[in-house]
């Protein structure tokens, strides 16, 4: 395998970027990955054959400039029909109040959604 100068080949990539794009590429430097324009981290071994891509005249669009992809139709969830029952019981406040047991299951049990007591609270 042979070894690659990170100046040289990011130097040879921001000229063929920018005769590419006609613009200047953001590339971001994490250590042993490149980030072109945001896009997805990549070796500079994957930096050295996109240079070669540019150059070549098989220039792919930047990753940051691609359009996205058309969506077909989704398919929409069957509504939900059947009640959630609680896994614990909803208890009645007395003359001093709840406790703190008491008052952790009420307040779940009021949320729309599924959820666990705290550890420690039967």
């Amino acid at each position: 395998m042979s070894k690659l100068d990170k100046t040289e080949v990011l130097s040879a990539f921001e000229a063929a970027y920018e005769a590419a794009n006609g613009k200047k590429p953001e590339i971001t430097t994490k250590p042993g990955w490149y980030s072109i324009d945001g896009g997805k981290n990549l070796r500079l071994a994957d930096v050295a054959e996109l240079t070669k891509e540019l150059s070549s005249g098989k220039a792919t669009p930047a990753p940051a400039e691609k359009a996205p992809a058309k969506k077909t139709k989704t398919k929409k969830a069957a509504p939900v029909t059947a009640q959630k029952t609680a896994p614990f019981t909803v208890v009645t406040q007395s003359e001093d109040g709840y406790t703190a047991e008491e008052l952790w299951i009420v307040i779940l049990a009021r949320k729309d959604h599924d959820c666990r007591l705290p550890r420690g609270v039967v």
